[in-house]
């Protein structure tokens, strides 16, 4: 945390780079007091949950450099959940045109389901409701990507949906922002569309680049374990 005054110029470039709409679910009434107190290292830019969608992949990047800059935060970035404080090897985000990472969900339901179909389900051991649109089917194991919840929960909105209850999530697919792990190896990742920013644990199965699949899905992230 810095004291120092912060300089008019850079906190302007800040400014026009956030998403703009003052919400005040990153602790602050305004863009323009968030924007001070990421100079002033007294929050994060992980806070502003609006940062972490697709649209905002470049404002986000060049938010970093900026901070970079400015000595705010180190060349070598960390990655914090917000919920619960546990440092996370990279963040997955979504794969390109799509709104968030594709999970695997095994859900516990005897409906039929089918590509194309759009589903409200809660993962086990998330407390937060899920819309999720199905890309595919095979023997029980549903590919989806996500298409609420916030908007989908209004009762005036004009779309249909089934209700499958609670599912499990085997697997995650989405692009790497950060150091790359090796295959087999155990991770803690950030998914960029969790509401909570909460982090999760797996096992990477398969890297293409930095496209990743991630299985073995866990909500419960212990102490990592020291290598060396």
């Amino acid at each position: 945390m810095s004291n120092s005054p912060v300089n008019s110029d850079q906190r302007s470039r800040v400014l026009k780079l956030l998403p703009g709409f003052n919400c005040g679910i990153c602790g602050y009434a305004q863009c323009e007091e968030f924007s001070q107190a990421l100079l002033k290292n007294e929050t994060q830019l992980e806070k502003c949950r609006f940062l972490l969608q697709e649209i905002f992949n470049e404002n986000r990047k060049e938010l970093k450099e900026i901070l970079k800059e400015e000595k705010v935060i180190p060349e070598e970035e960390k990655y914090v959940g917000v919920l619960d404080g546990y440092e996370a090897d990279f963040v997955l985000h979504p794969l390109p045109g799509e709104k968030s990472c594709r999970e695997v969900l095994y859900p516990f339901t005897r409906k039929v389901l089918k590509a194309g179909d759009v589903v409200r389900y809660r993962p086990l051991a998330c407390p937060i409701t899920h819309f999720a649109k199905i890309l595919s089917e095979d023997n029980g194991l549903i590919t989806v990507h996500m298409v609420g919840p916030c908007h989908r929960l209004d009762p005036e909105a004009d779309f249909e949906f089934m209700d499958i209850g609670i599912c499990m999530v085997g697997g995650f697919e989405g692009i790497i922002e950060g150091k790359l792990p090796s295959v087999g190896e155990t991770v803690r990742f950030l998914p960029g569309h969790c509401m909570m920013q909460k982090v999760h644990s797996g096992v990477l199965v398969q890297l293409e680049g930095r496209k990743a699949i991630i299985e073995g899905i866990d909500l419960k992230v212990w102490a990592p374990p020291i290598k060396g």
